[in-house]
Protein backbone atom coordinates (compact mmCIF):
# COMPACT_ATOMS: atom_id res chain seq x y z
CA UNK A 1 0.00 0.00 0.00
CA UNK A 2 2.66 2.03 0.85
CA UNK A 3 4.17 1.69 -2.84
CA UNK A 4 0.69 2.28 -4.69
CA UNK A 5 0.70 5.63 -2.21
CA UNK A 6 4.12 6.81 -3.75
CA UNK A 7 3.04 5.76 -7.24
CA UNK A 8 -0.14 8.39 -7.21
CA UNK A 9 2.19 11.32 -5.57
CA UNK A 10 4.58 10.99 -8.21
CA UNK A 11 1.82 11.27 -10.72
CA UNK A 12 0.13 13.92 -9.54
CA UNK A 13 3.58 15.36 -9.10
CA UNK A 14 4.26 14.73 -12.91
CA UNK A 15 1.40 16.20 -13.90
CA UNK A 16 -0.68 13.24 -15.26
CA UNK A 17 -3.88 13.36 -17.70
CA UNK A 18 -5.96 11.53 -19.70
CA UNK A 19 -3.56 11.15 -22.02
CA UNK A 20 -0.89 9.96 -20.47
CA UNK A 21 2.59 11.74 -18.62
CA UNK A 22 2.90 15.21 -19.64
CA UNK A 23 7.15 15.63 -20.82
CA UNK A 24 7.79 18.50 -18.80
CA UNK A 25 11.43 19.87 -18.17
CA UNK A 26 13.38 20.03 -14.92
CA UNK A 27 13.48 23.75 -14.21
CA UNK A 28 13.20 23.29 -9.86
CA UNK A 29 14.64 21.22 -7.51
CA UNK A 30 11.57 20.06 -6.90
CA UNK A 31 10.80 19.16 -10.51
CA UNK A 32 14.14 17.49 -10.44
CA UNK A 33 12.93 15.48 -6.81
CA UNK A 34 9.63 14.84 -8.93
CA UNK A 35 11.58 12.62 -11.73
CA UNK A 36 13.98 11.33 -9.66
CA UNK A 37 11.55 9.58 -7.56
CA UNK A 38 9.35 8.52 -10.56
CA UNK A 39 11.98 6.66 -11.91
CA UNK A 40 13.14 4.92 -8.20
CA UNK A 41 9.18 3.61 -8.80
CA UNK A 42 9.33 2.37 -12.14
CA UNK A 43 12.83 0.64 -10.56
CA UNK A 44 10.19 -1.04 -8.20
CA UNK A 45 7.34 -1.63 -10.32
CA UNK A 46 9.71 -3.96 -12.42
CA UNK A 47 10.85 -5.53 -9.66
CA UNK A 48 7.15 -5.94 -7.99
CA UNK A 49 5.79 -7.37 -11.41
CA UNK A 50 6.36 -9.72 -14.03
CA UNK A 51 4.02 -8.06 -16.42
CA UNK A 52 2.02 -4.45 -15.12
CA UNK A 53 -0.58 -2.21 -17.67
CA UNK A 54 0.79 1.04 -17.15
CA UNK A 55 -2.07 2.39 -19.31
CA UNK A 56 -4.78 0.75 -16.90
CA UNK A 57 -2.71 1.99 -13.92
CA UNK A 58 -3.00 5.70 -15.46
CA UNK A 59 -6.63 5.55 -15.99
CA UNK A 60 -7.05 4.37 -12.46
CA UNK A 61 -5.45 7.16 -11.39
CA UNK A 62 -7.38 9.83 -13.12
CA UNK A 63 -10.59 8.19 -12.28
CA UNK A 64 -9.95 8.31 -8.70
CA UNK A 65 -8.51 11.95 -8.79
CA UNK A 66 -11.80 12.97 -10.38
CA UNK A 67 -14.28 10.31 -8.78
CA UNK A 68 -15.72 9.80 -12.23
CA UNK A 69 -15.81 6.42 -13.77
CA UNK A 70 -14.60 4.71 -10.96
CA UNK A 71 -14.62 0.62 -11.80
CA UNK A 72 -14.81 -0.36 -8.10
CA UNK A 73 -14.80 1.22 -4.92
CA UNK A 74 -11.54 1.75 -2.46
CA UNK A 75 -12.38 -0.68 -0.07
CA UNK A 76 -12.43 -3.35 -3.14
CA UNK A 77 -9.62 -1.55 -4.17
CA UNK A 78 -7.35 -1.82 -1.33
CA UNK A 79 -8.57 -5.57 -0.82
CA UNK A 80 -7.93 -6.93 -4.41
CA UNK A 81 -4.07 -5.10 -3.98
CA UNK A 82 -3.65 -6.37 -0.26
CA UNK A 83 -4.63 -10.01 -1.66
CA UNK A 84 -2.32 -10.11 -4.50
CA UNK A 85 0.87 -9.23 -2.70
CA UNK A 86 -0.04 -12.15 0.00
CA UNK A 87 -0.69 -14.36 -3.01
CA UNK A 88 2.83 -13.67 -4.32
CA UNK A 89 4.61 -13.58 -1.13
CA UNK A 90 2.81 -17.02 -0.67
CA UNK A 91 4.09 -18.14 -3.85
CA UNK A 92 7.33 -17.06 -3.42
CA UNK A 93 7.46 -18.61 0.37
CA UNK A 94 6.12 -22.07 -1.24
CA UNK A 95 9.26 -21.22 -4.06
CA UNK A 96 11.84 -20.81 -1.39
CA UNK A 97 10.94 -23.84 0.63
CA UNK A 98 10.73 -25.95 -2.68
CA UNK A 99 14.18 -25.28 -3.91
CA UNK A 100 15.83 -25.59 0.26
CA UNK A 101 14.10 -28.76 -0.07
CA UNK A 102 15.87 -29.76 -3.45
CA UNK A 103 18.73 -28.51 -2.37
CA UNK A 104 19.13 -30.62 0.51
CA UNK A 105 18.17 -33.60 -0.67
CA UNK A 106 20.94 -33.20 -3.93
CA UNK A 107 23.42 -32.40 -1.71
CA UNK A 108 22.45 -35.44 0.47
CA UNK A 109 22.89 -37.39 -2.16
CA UNK A 110 26.51 -36.18 -3.50
CA UNK A 111 27.65 -36.71 -0.60
CA UNK A 112 26.20 -39.78 0.15
CA UNK A 113 28.14 -40.78 -3.34
CA UNK A 114 31.60 -38.85 -2.48
CA UNK A 115 31.98 -40.73 0.89
CA UNK A 116 32.77 -43.50 -1.05
CA UNK A 117 35.46 -42.13 -3.29
CA UNK A 118 39.18 -42.96 -2.81
CA UNK A 119 40.81 -41.30 -0.43
CA UNK A 120 37.57 -39.47 1.48
CA UNK A 121 37.34 -39.09 5.11
CA UNK A 122 34.54 -38.48 7.35
CA UNK A 123 34.32 -36.97 10.11
CA UNK A 124 31.68 -37.28 12.97
CA UNK A 125 30.29 -34.49 12.40
CA UNK A 126 29.32 -35.42 8.59
CA UNK A 127 32.30 -32.89 7.52
CA UNK A 128 34.44 -34.59 4.00
CA UNK A 129 37.70 -33.73 2.73
CA UNK A 130 40.44 -35.35 0.75
CA UNK A 131 43.72 -34.47 1.48
CA UNK A 132 45.38 -33.03 -1.94
CA UNK A 133 48.50 -31.94 -0.09
CA UNK A 134 49.82 -32.66 3.42
CA UNK A 135 51.80 -29.94 5.11
CA UNK A 136 54.49 -30.73 7.72
CA UNK A 137 53.84 -27.29 9.79
CA UNK A 138 52.17 -27.35 13.45
CA UNK A 139 48.06 -27.67 12.78
CA UNK A 140 46.19 -24.02 14.48
CA UNK A 141 43.79 -24.38 16.97
CA UNK A 142 40.51 -22.19 17.06
CA UNK A 143 42.00 -19.34 18.73
CA UNK A 144 44.22 -18.60 15.81
CA UNK A 145 44.67 -16.25 12.99
CA UNK A 146 45.43 -17.94 9.85
CA UNK A 147 46.33 -16.94 6.49
CA UNK A 148 45.08 -19.27 3.29
CA UNK A 149 43.96 -19.36 0.27
CA UNK A 150 40.07 -20.84 -0.55
CA UNK A 151 38.12 -21.57 -3.51
CA UNK A 152 34.22 -22.06 -2.98
CA UNK A 153 31.97 -23.96 -5.45
CA UNK A 154 28.40 -25.15 -5.25
CA UNK A 155 28.24 -28.99 -6.66
CA UNK A 156 27.43 -27.60 -9.30
CA UNK A 157 30.41 -26.21 -10.12
CA UNK A 158 28.86 -22.57 -9.74
CA UNK A 159 32.18 -20.58 -7.76
CA UNK A 160 30.56 -18.31 -5.19
CA UNK A 161 34.04 -17.00 -3.80
CA UNK A 162 37.85 -17.54 -4.23
CA UNK A 163 40.69 -15.71 -3.12
CA UNK A 164 42.38 -17.60 -5.45
CA UNK A 165 40.45 -15.84 -8.48
CA UNK A 166 41.53 -12.97 -6.56
CA UNK A 167 44.83 -13.14 -6.22
CA UNK A 168 44.79 -12.92 -2.82
CA UNK A 169 44.97 -14.88 0.22
CA UNK A 170 43.21 -13.67 3.49
CA UNK A 171 43.76 -13.84 6.92
CA UNK A 172 40.86 -14.66 9.56
CA UNK A 173 40.25 -16.13 12.59
CA UNK A 174 40.77 -19.51 12.49
CA UNK A 175 37.03 -20.27 14.47
CA UNK A 176 35.32 -17.83 12.60
CA UNK A 177 34.50 -19.52 9.39
CA UNK A 178 31.50 -21.50 8.72
CA UNK A 179 31.37 -24.79 11.46
CA UNK A 180 32.96 -27.24 8.38
CA UNK A 181 35.51 -24.76 7.38
CA UNK A 182 36.80 -24.42 10.77
CA UNK A 183 36.82 -28.13 11.89
CA UNK A 184 38.66 -28.95 8.69
CA UNK A 185 41.07 -26.01 9.39
CA UNK A 186 41.97 -27.95 12.47
CA UNK A 187 42.66 -30.92 11.24
CA UNK A 188 45.09 -28.99 8.66
CA UNK A 189 48.97 -28.97 9.43
CA UNK A 190 50.33 -25.69 7.81
CA UNK A 191 51.80 -26.15 4.07
CA UNK A 192 48.69 -28.65 3.34
CA UNK A 193 45.87 -28.14 0.76
CA UNK A 194 42.19 -30.02 1.31
CA UNK A 195 39.38 -30.27 -0.74
CA UNK A 196 36.36 -30.11 2.04
CA UNK A 197 32.73 -31.11 1.13
CA UNK A 198 30.44 -29.42 3.54
CA UNK A 199 27.29 -30.47 4.15
CA UNK A 200 24.74 -27.71 4.57
CA UNK A 201 24.39 -27.51 8.73
CA UNK A 202 27.78 -27.16 8.84
CA UNK A 203 27.79 -24.53 6.06
CA UNK A 204 25.34 -21.66 5.75
CA UNK A 205 22.04 -24.17 6.36
CA UNK A 206 18.82 -22.31 5.84
CA UNK A 207 19.69 -18.83 5.72
CA UNK A 208 23.00 -17.82 3.69
CA UNK A 209 23.33 -14.96 2.74
CA UNK A 210 20.37 -12.80 0.86
CA UNK A 211 20.89 -12.14 -2.79
CA UNK A 212 24.41 -14.56 -2.78
CA UNK A 213 25.16 -17.68 -4.89
CA UNK A 214 24.60 -20.24 -1.76
CA UNK A 215 20.86 -21.06 -1.74
CA UNK A 216 19.21 -22.00 1.46
CA UNK A 217 20.64 -25.94 2.34
CA UNK A 218 23.31 -25.80 -0.13
CA UNK A 219 26.13 -28.36 -0.07
CA UNK A 220 29.67 -26.72 -0.31
CA UNK A 221 33.18 -27.67 -1.62
CA UNK A 222 36.15 -25.73 -0.69
CA UNK A 223 39.83 -26.09 -1.79
CA UNK A 224 41.60 -24.87 1.14
CA UNK A 225 45.63 -23.72 1.03
CA UNK A 226 46.82 -23.18 4.93
CA UNK A 227 49.86 -20.76 4.65
CA UNK A 228 50.80 -20.30 7.78
CA UNK A 229 49.82 -19.42 11.11
CA UNK A 230 49.97 -15.56 11.67
CA UNK A 231 49.15 -14.95 15.05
Amino acid sequence: MKFLSLVSMVLLVVSCNKNGVSNKPLKTELDSVSYAVGMDVAKNVKLSFEDFDNELFIQGFVNGTDSTDLKMDATKAQELVRGYFQKKQQEELAKRQEEARKNKEDGDKFLEENKSKDGVQTTESGLQYLVLKEGTGPKPVGTNKVKLHYHGTLIDGTVFDSSVDKGEPIVHGANQFVRGFSEALLLMPVGSKYRLFIPSELGYGANPRPGGAIKANSALIFDVELLEIVE
